[in-house]
């Protein structure tokens, strides 16, 4: 375990001392049932190329594109909330934001000093499987910010709908309230494969 990663877990665990992570789910509440209105979810479309940079992340890290888990959905309880909010605070505080555009284009990469922000929701996404959340309810989005620039969040599928994990901001959002012009997203059943939106 890297020491970002060591240390964000030790960070993390003391402010949520004396609570069970349980290997399905934090606190055992992931679940594999809709109960909210489908308007709350995100609408897949057709199956679509995955992002170069996403491809190359995973012939990399294979073992961060297999899917860990058996839940699609989290039953967002108190200390599942508290979790979620403490790993947006804590990765978004961490991570130091900068454009990573190389000569061979956008590296996707988790657990950095600094990156953009699929590095960010990356990050997340990883931070969370490590406290036993089920991969498939951790998806990466690409999106539009308002301003017409690309950008990537993490998208957390729950009993109340998908929420938004953004770099820009600690408040986590339904995905309709992000002010995002959404392009595509990861299939919780194979993070290697990605729907239009």
């Amino acid at each position: 375990m890297s020491r970002h990663k060591l240390s964000f877990v030790l960070v993390l665990a003391s402010l949520l001392a004396a609570q069970t992570v349980e290997a399905d789910g934090p606190g055992g509440v992931a679940r594999s049932f809709k109960s909210a209105p489908i308007f709350l979810y995100i609408s897949e479309g057709r199956r679509t190329a995955a992002p170069f940079a996403h491809v190359m992340f995973c012939a990399r890290h294979p073992d961060e594109c297999s899917v860990r888990g058996k839940a699609s959905q989290i039953l967002l309880s108190p200390f599942a909330d508290k979790q979620l909010h403490a790993v947006n605070a804590s990765v978004n505080g961490s991570i130091r934001p900068v454009d990573e555009q190389s000569d061979q284009g956008d590296v996707w990469q988790e657990n950095v000093e600094s990156g953009d922000c699929e590095d960010y929701a990356l990050t997340k996404r990883d931070h969370l499987i490590a406290l036993g959340w089920p991969s498939k309810a951790l998806r990466i989005a690409v999106t539009k910010t308002s301003s017409g620039k690309g950008h990537a969040v993490l998208v957390v599928r729950t009993d109340r709908g998908d929420l938004v994990l953004d770099n820009r901001t600690n408040e986590i959002r339904d995905w309709k309230d992000a002010d995002l012009r959404w392009l595509m997203i990861q299939s919780g059943e194979d993070p290697r494969v990605w729907f239009e939106l």
